[in-house]
């Protein structure tokens, strides 16, 4: 029996357990990016691991989510994180330089080699045949440090296209298509593989689009083969050298195959407040446009840009339309300048943002009250715009256009011009804004460079074998980690400031969250389906960690979420019949006892006290998972020698 792409890659960089789906295995990791949102954790989590220098093949370290400097917060942030990266030996991806997702395709990614990120975009780079994943900042600390990365043993799912797009559908077409088909936990538990005879037309930047999406799909990761299609863009990027042929064996095994005829597809949105909900464009004619942004770790490529530009030009955005670009990397920037395209964009009206990630997160650039805004990005959750009432709609670049164009939602195939577009046989190489670590000698002499706003990392709390406290919270299906730990510019200036960051918990669905989780001590948090999906943040498990919660009972969990609660030291448990979720109610008092037995047998049986039932609840961890909540954590767990 033959091996899928990411079998291959898995086989190769295994170093603890067997090539045995759905049990734990540990992988080498060669590769790691965090960015400066979730970064700065990590950065005090490697301290406080105590290892002098990474043990990785590369490292890097990005600006682009807090690049919005309203205060002294963000700017810190940044002092720390290039002190940490020059004393432990990662490379610096300076403010302006770009989305870590794009600058990483462009500069750093290896077809056949492993990368994990603090980020759940982090499969973008699976676009040219890398096993990319995103992972909470304390796994990728971890890596760093030269720890294998453990996960289950994925299912392989196999999408298989056939035919040519049609003028005006996209690779985010495509990745709504799937989106439409499998739902928001559709890939939990898989590992995609795209393939077929219609990937030979689609580029690297496409082939990131499709990668970068299938996050929302909750796959673990998503991979295109490595082929003359991705050694040409190596080649453009002036990194042949780092190409290898990958592909899979012609009798490998998948456990599920969807084919996809390209030619029946047409341009789709993802409608207000999910990724999956997903219409034709034709059908949501006529609805007002009030802001369009373009850009993101989706949808921000050269390619991506230089389309938006020929589209835009000779052209006016419609009076009432508010138009953002933003570019995903310096070098993107600075091809669009130099060829004449980024006049193009001026010209038509647009606002130029920096190379950041910017209103993806609602870091600035919020739609105003009840505003629709079209964007080409990869998450419409609601609020997470900045705007809690907004309706964010999920478009390819040349629907964007078409509709801050016209003004309502349009079908980018009435413009009828389609822009023909090709790749540069060579890019821009630029990498002055990308600083190399200090040697190792230079590197005893730096300290960290922590300002007011930098805190510590909560205290782990070791297992306890009993524990009775009340439900601080009561939510219900699909609760995202943007719900849990919000992002956007009030915010994220505080990710280094646990307690101060505490406030604004679960602001979202309940503003007494906070008040309530800090008056009980311990407490339990009930949630519905898929809980914790989105964002790999883990300040959405430290947080709730610093309030006093200690156990999490859902209907079910997204895969890096789950990780992330268990590396805190937060137990993460299931109803064995998703019914008794109706019968806990807010301030309920529950008890568990014989937990550390229970957790080994999978079983144990929760007592709400309050109204005298019994539910029984399941788990299912690894001997490591189980060490690690004994210890209260994964530092405390590394800290052991483990």
């Amino acid at each position: 029996m033959g091996y899928t792409i990411a079998e291959k890659i898995l086989k190769n960089h295994l170093v603890f357990g067997e090539m045995k789906k759905g049990t734990e295995i540990g992988i080498k990791i060669d590769q790691t990016l965090t960015q400066d949102a979730t970064g700065t954790m990590a950065y005090l989590e490697f301290e406080k691991m105590g290892i002098d220098r990474v043990k990785t093949e590369q490292s890097v370290a990005y600006i682009d989510h807090n690049t919005l400097q309203c205060g002294f917060e963000n700017a810190d942030d940044h002092n720390l994180i290039r002190s940490a990266a020059k004393k432990y030996g990662v490379y610096f991806s300076s403010p302006g330089n770009g989305i870590c997702h794009q600058v990483h395709l462009e500069r750093f990614s290896k077809p056949g080699k492993t990368l994990i990120g603090s980020d759940s975009h982090t499969p973008t780079c699976g676009g040219l045949g890398m096993l990319s994943i995103g992972a909470g900042g304390m796994d990728v600390a971890a890596a760093m440090g030269g720890s294998p990365y453990y996960i289950t043993y994925s299912k392989m799912l196999k999408v298989e296209l056939k035919g040519n797009l049609k003028p005006f559908v996209t690779a985010k077409d495509i990745a709504l298509y799937i989106l439409s088909v499998l739902s928001v936990k559709g890939g939990v538990g898989y590992i995609i593989e795209w393939g077929g005879e219609g990937i030979k037309n689609l580029s690297v930047p496409e082939r990131a689009t499709i990668t970068n999406m299938g996050a929302e799909l909750g796959a673990t990761t998503s991979i295109f083969p490595s082929d003359e299609v991705t050694r040409n863009f190596l080649k453009a990027q002036g990194r042949e050298e780092d190409y290898i042929p990958l592909s899979s064996d012609i009798d490998a095994v998948y456990d599920k195959v969807i084919t996809i005829d390209l030619d029946t597809l047409e341009p789709l949105a993802a409608c207000p407040h999910k990724p999956d909900n997903v219409k034709k464009v034709s059908e949501l004619r006529n609805i007002k446009v009030d802001q369009v942004c373009i850009g993101s770790c989706t949808n921000s490529s050269l390619l991506d840009m230089l389309k938006v530009a020929k589209l835009l030009k000779n052209k006016h955005i419609k009076e009432g339309v508010s138009l953002s670009i933003s570019p995903g990397s310096k070098q993107v920037l600075t091809m669009l300048s130099n060829c004449g395209a980024l006049s193009d964009i001026i010209g038509s009206g647009a606002r130029l943002l920096e190379c950041a990630c910017g209103p993806c997160i609602g870091m600035g650039f919020s739609p105003n009250s009840k505003g629709v805004s079209l964007r080409t990005f990869n998450r419409n959750f609601e609020g997470r715009s900045g705007t809690k009432d907004a309706n964010v709609y999920l478009v390819s670049p040349e629907t964007a256009v078409a509709s801050a164009l016209t003004g309502y939602i349009c079908d980018p195939r009435e413009l009828k011009d389609f822009p023909v577009v090709t790749l540069p046989d060579t890019f821009l190489i630029d990498d002055t804004s990308i600083i190399p670590p200090a040697s190792v000698e230079e590197a005893k002499t730096i300290e960290l460079i922590k300002g007011p706003n930098i805190g510590d990392i909560p205290d782990s709390v070791p297992l306890k074998d009993e524990l009775k406290a009340a439900v601080s919270l009561k939510v219900g299906d699909h609760i995202t980690t943007d719900h849990i730990m919000p992002a956007g510019a009030k915010i994220l200036p505080f990710r280094s400031n646990i307690p101060k960051l505490s406030e604004f918990c679960f602001n979202v669905c309940d503003t007494e969250f906070s008040t309530r989780a800090k008056e009980m001590g311990n407490s339990f948090i009930i949630g519905g389906v898929n809980y914790g999906q989105g964002s790999s943040r883990e300040h959405a498990a430290l947080v709730p960690l610093y309030l006093g919660v200690r156990v999490v009972i859902a209907k079910s969990f997204a895969r890096i979420h789950a990780a992330n609660l268990i590396n805190v030291g937060i137990i993460p448990l299931t109803f064995k019949n998703t019914d008794d979720y109706d019968k806990i109610d807010l301030g309920d008092i529950l008890s568990l006892s014989d937990i550390k037995e229970g957790i080994k047998k999978g079983s144990l049986t929760l007592v709400d006290e309050t109204k005298g039932e019994k539910i029984e609840l399941v788990c299912s961890f690894t001997e490591r998972q189980l060490s690690i909540l004994d210890y209260g954590g994964l530092l405390s767990f590394t800290a052991k020698g483990q």
